[in-house]
């Protein structure tokens, strides 16, 4: 029988040591770009339209962990409003700790901007995403979105930046967080961003937390995109939680 490697025992691990597991790469030239994601054991990445139907105690320990690590939490406007996002609230002193071994967080301790991606900048300036945000909001839209929906997410205290004309690609995207100085990029979906990301090579690793249920329905994948696309994935480790929840990451070849 082959034996799999790099398997661990959530249990065994305290918060520092599971930071390691999930530790960036110390040296970037560049964002790298890992998504999370959580999904039943048949495939279904929502219950009723949100993730958090199928959130495990272990799967928000890993969720947390995540954006304490992360420089900037990267995600569709969709799921913003479906998910009604606020901003991020980590724990300042374990991203100073994170950031002096390191292996993420910040200098500072600052939360992590949420960057929302929407070529309408159809946002509600009253919605969490604004009034639970330590640090503000970055709005990744076009030139064509209404100048006054623009005004009215600054006047929220967004900050906009234009990355294309009608249409915001992977590319423009993530030359857009490179320009800010955004290396350490956490992507939290949706499937249509995940996808359009992985379609043009540019997702680097994906966590994704299986929880153990069945739950049936017509819902989607993590993955949605206008066409198939052939990604390999290296595992890189499997986590085991003691209710059943696998908690893998996956790196690019």
């Amino acid at each position: 029988m082959q034996r799999i490697h790099n398997v661990t025992q959530l249990a065994d691990l305290d918060d520092d040591a599971l930071a390691r597991c999930y530790a960036y790469p110390r040296e970037l030239a560049g964002p790298w770009l890992r998504a999370n994601f959580v999904s039943s054991i048949d495939g279904a990445f929502a219950v009723d339209g949100v993730s958090k139907g199928l959130g495990t105690d272990a799967d928000h320990r890993v969720f947390h962990v995540l954006r304490e690590l992360a420089e900037v939490i990267l995600v569709g406007a969709g799921t913003v409003r479906a998910e009604n996002y606020g901003g991020a609230h980590p724990d300042p002193e374990r991203r100073r700790a994170h950031f002096r071994h390191g292996i993420g967080g910040s200098a500072d301790g600052a939360p992590p901007p949420i960057a929302v991606v929407t070529a309408s900048a159809r946002l509600d300036p009253a919605a969490k995403l604004f009034t639970d945000a330590e640090t503000p909001p970055l709005i990744i839209t076009t030139a064509h979105a209404e100048a006054e929906r623009v005004d009215a997410l600054r006047a929220a205290g967004a900050r906009i930046v234009v990355a294309g004309e009608a249409a915001i690609t992977a590319t423009s995207l993530v030359r857009v967080l490179a320009e800010h100085g955004l290396h350490r990029v956490l992507c939290e979906g949706g499937p249509h961003l995940f996808g359009q990301l992985a379609e043009a090579g540019l997702v680097d690793e994906l966590c994704l937390s299986t929880s153990p249920v069945l739950v049936g329905g017509a819902g989607g994948r993590i993955s949605l995109s206008a066409s198939g696309f052939d990604l390999p994935m290296a595992r890189k480790q499997l986590v085991l939680a003691e209710d059943g929840t696998v908690l893998a990451r996956w790196a690019r070849r």
